[in-house]
């Protein structure tokens, strides 16, 4: 039964959650915030709905680059190096970025009559990221219950593991992580030195999977 609809980046977590749970997705739902990658993410969301036969939105939140201060919305040259436990990375946070995009995809999921809004979080952006962690995504799920007619609620199954366990998973089902994006940086290449490079190329290699990603360094 499809009853559910994906908040999908086209990154390497959410293409796996999309791989991961394709028999209950109606709908996938991709913003674009104005942050350096939404755009070459945006291709590879649109990629894998093609081939799943998942119907895919893009929807345009421009007045977040407007009015929002993180490093993502500034330009390449504003992104910090190093890894994700690093106090700079803090700079990439974007101020409720969940909690926007589980609202619209929370009245979107009741219009169509869908009761799950499915995210893909994980416990590796726990240290930087507040709007990923179990604390935050159980009062939202209340609160998104509380406020609709039909319950919807979020369904954020990678919560409490790692991002290579996520890779794992995406080993099992044969994902092809080249045709996934990750870096903030949003160049052709993936730069390879910023956090989330640093911490793809960590889950691929803990994950056993050749790293098939195209890095500057």
């Amino acid at each position: 039964m499809k009853d559910a609809v994906i908040i999908l980046s086209g990154g390497m977590d959410s293409v796996t959650l999309l791989h991961d749970h394709k028999d209950r997705i109606a709908l996938a739902v991709t913003f674009d915030y104005g942050s350096n990658h939404n755009k070459r993410e945006a291709h590879f969301a649109a990629l894998h709905c093609q081939r799943l036969g998942i119907e895919h939105l893009v929807i345009p939140l421009s007045f977040m680059s407007q009015y929002f201060k993180s490093s993502l919305l500034e330009g390449a040259d504003a992104i910090p190096e190093g890894d994700y436990a690093d106090d700079n990375m803090k700079s990439t946070v974007v101020p409720f970025r969940n909690g926007i995009m589980l609202s619209i995809a929370c009245g979107i999921a009741e219009s169509r009559g869908l009761t799950k809004v499915m995210m893909a979080n994980h416990f590796g952006d726990h240290s930087i990221y507040p709007d990923c962690t179990a604390e935050f995504v159980k009062p939202m799920s209340e609160a998104m219950r509380a406020g609709t007619y039909i319950g919807v609620e979020v369904l954020a199954p990678y919560t409490g593991i790692t991002k290579t366990d996520i890779a794992k998973i995406g080993k099992r089902l044969g994902i092809n992580y080249a045709e996934t994006y990750s870096c903030y940086k949003g160049g052709e290449r993936h730069c390879g030195r910023c956090g989330t490079c640093l911490e793809r190329k960590e889950a691929l290699r803990e994950a056993g999977i050749e790293d098939p990603t195209d890095y500057i360094s």
